[in-house]
């Protein structure tokens, strides 16, 4: 119980307030480019998209994992935990939903595949949220001790 109210009240929580502003941004910005700017489709979606990723990295850095990693050394962390993130993710789940049309041949593939896009997300939020934990801002030389003869 005391790991799930620290995960309720800590990281975690402030990773999913970033998720919900930077899509908002980031959608908001695909929507802008596309209907007011009048940019096709992949330019507005990969400029809203490339927005989005820039909030993302600078709060997550700032405010969600508190982080005093440089830009430097953590932006291509960043990259590459969004990259990872999205193949696995969204591979796995299209991987599931082409399992679930043969062996449910009744449902439509529109359902599923928007079941898998809802899969994929959450499997997406999961491994983001790990990855920049765990990787993209951490501090590597923190773990090492003060006193090397301490150890």
């Amino acid at each position: 119980m005391k790991h799930l109210r620290r995960l309720l009240t800590g990281s975690f929580v402030r990773f999913l307030l970033v998720g919900v502003l930077n899509t908002l941004v980031g959608l908001g910005s695909s929507f802008a480019f596309f209907n007011l700017a009048h940019l096709n489709y992949w330019l507005s979606t990969f400029a809203g998209n490339t927005i989005g990723a820039i909030v993302s990295f600078a709060l997550n850095r700032t405010f969600t994992f508190r982080s005093e990693v440089s830009i430097k050394n953590s932006w291509w962390r960043f990259a590459i935990v969004i990259g990872c993130c999205y193949g696995i993710s969204y591979g796995f789940s299209w991987f599931l939903a082409g399992t679930a049309s043969r062996l449910l041949p009744g449902v439509g593939p529109t359902l599923l595949h928007n079941a898998a896009i809802l899969v994929g997300n959450g499997l997406y939020t999961i491994g983001n949220y790990l990855g920049h934990k765990y990787f993209t801002f951490r501090s590597f030389a923190s773990n090492a001790p003060a006193n090397p003869q301490q150890s």
